[in-house]
């Protein structure tokens, strides 16, 4: 009788064990024993949910899901880094020169990049041109769990692409998708989006948090075991950042954002991490009807090429390894509120109003009756520092209705003391500026070239006092 008992017993912890209830945050994926109304990790209402956390059957050994994350194969071994081979790493090119920029020259076998975006921005459009251009040469396939291969087929014939080669899979799961890759062994896998995918090992709605950090966990382990290059697609939040845990970004070697102005038809592609390469490198493209279309000169398409106006200020900005010019646009009116509008697109609004103090305190110019409205040509987004300095003189050239001479280009950093302050890489700047024709720059005293550049008369300055006076010579 009592072992009948005790087999009863285990028999019913084990049923208990498969199909015992959890409480999940859909934010963060914290676990909580009960169900609460805030949770107590990200502190959002109303996010615990109940979930079963069942061990179900995986296509692996279940042993296999935490071994050789990062390519070990085996087990792990403490070595030092001298004992360390340096191999060249491999790049495969993407067949588009922009793109491969912004990755630092091309992709990397057993790399995971993450590519996020907004709806419709032409994320799958990206990744349709470039496995197109590599389909010839490199074994790829294509995952979607958001098209079927018809809208995919008209796709390419919109974009006039040659896709007859590439390989395409419709399929939502993970375990799926990688016994369908370990058996074709392709070199290059696109997963369309991360956000569509689910595991059998988590209990929960595709899309979760924890579904997204399981299917990530799965297909990044595979890359590094295989050394098979990974490229997930990842939808925003309304705010801009990638929906999902915050650990997917630390999972993946490279994470971009593909950006643009709402309206704009240009595209920009920014590197936020990137292990094989620099960060907040750019990559621009045109949409057209054809599809993505590089822009190999940028510095041409920002600048209007219209004479000098009122409120308008060339500066030169550096994203990455490339010198930009851009121009800032700025329009001061007389206000009607009680609080006077600041509007600033393409920069912080923060930024902006530090500038206006200081321009009343060491400039003498009060902009306290006054809407400023602020913004960036072609819908490129500032966080630099250089900015500062022209967009000050941009502010006064549009107080006074008067134009900066022609052919003037201004970067510099402004201090809260009225001081002005040298940025990174000033002479490669002013060659750049040289390059497109303009023959004078006021720059911070400390950006001064040691030699002089050709067709390019340069003006020093030291503070906000002097260059507001110089600048209009």
């Amino acid at each position: 009788m009592v072992t009948g008992r005790r087999v009863a017993r285990r028999r019913y912890d084990a049923r208990m064990a498969k199909s015992k209830v959890v409480y999940q945050c859909d934010d963060c994926g914290a676990r909580l024993s009960k169900w609460a109304g805030q949770c107590p990790e990200c502190q959002a209402w109303n996010t615990i949910r109940e979930a079963v956390a069942a061990s179900r059957p995986s296509l692996q050994p279940v042993g296999s899901r935490r071994e050789g994350y990062a390519g070990a194969g085996g087990g792990a071994e403490v070595v030092s880094l001298a004992s360390v081979a340096l191999n060249e790493q491999e790049r495969r090119p993407t067949g588009l020169p922009e793109l491969d920029r912004v990755l630092g020259g091309g992709l990397v076998p057993g790399s995971v990049v993450l590519l996020g975006g907004d709806p419709g921005i032409g994320k799958s459009t990206l990744l349709l041109q470039s496995l197109a251009a590599m389909a010839p040469t490199t074994d790829t396939l294509y995952v979607t769990g958001e098209e079927s291969l018809q809208q995919i087929s008209l796709r390419a014939q919109r974009l006039g692409v040659d896709a007859g080669n590439l390989s395409c899979l419709t399929e939502t799961c993970v375990e799926h998708i990688l016994g369908a890759v370990e058996s074709r062994k392709p070199a290059l896998v696109v997963i369309d989006s991360i956000q569509t995918l689910f595991s059998e090992q988590v209990q929960s709605a595709p899309g979760s948090v924890s579904q997204v950090r399981e299917s990530a966990a799965a297909l990044v382990r595979y890359a590094k075991q295989a050394q098979c290059t990974m490229l997930l697609v990842g939808h925003v939040t309304k705010e801009g950042a990638l929906a999902g845990p915050r650990v997917l970004e630390h999972m993946v070697d490279a994470v971009l954002y593909f950006e643009s102005d709402s309206g704009s038809r240009y595209r920009i592609v920014r590197s936020v991490k990137n292990r094989f390469g620099t960060v907040n490198e750019l990559g621009i493209f045109a949409m057209t009807g054809e599809g993505l279309k590089q822009v190999k000169n940028p510095s041409a398409i920002f600048l209007s090429g219209s004479e000098a106006l009122p409120g308008s200020c060339i500066t030169v900005v550096r994203e990455g390894t490339r010198p930009m010019l851009l121009e800032l646009q700025a329009l001061v009116d007389d206000s009607h509120l009680s609080n006077p509008r600041r509007v600033a697109l393409g920069l912080d609004a923060n930024r902006l109003a530090m500038l206006l103090a200081v321009l009343h305190r060491h400039g003498g110019v009060s902009f306290s009756d006054q809407d400023v409205f602020i913004n960036v040509v072609g819908g490129m987004r500032l966080a630099e520092t250089g900015s500062d300095l022209p967009l000050a003189l941009a502010l006064l050239s549009s107080f006074r209705n008067r134009a900066l001479p022609e052919g003037q280009v201004v970067f510099g950093e402004v201090g809260l003391g009225g001081e002005i302050r040298p940025v990174y890489n000033g002479e490669e700047r002013l060659r750049e500026a040289a390059t497109h024709g303009f023959r004078r720059a006021v720059v911070p005293k400390a950006n001064r070239p040691r030699k002089a550049i050709d067709g390019l008369d340069v003006i020093p300055v030291s503070t906000l006092a002097e260059a507001l006076d110089r600048a209009f010579e």
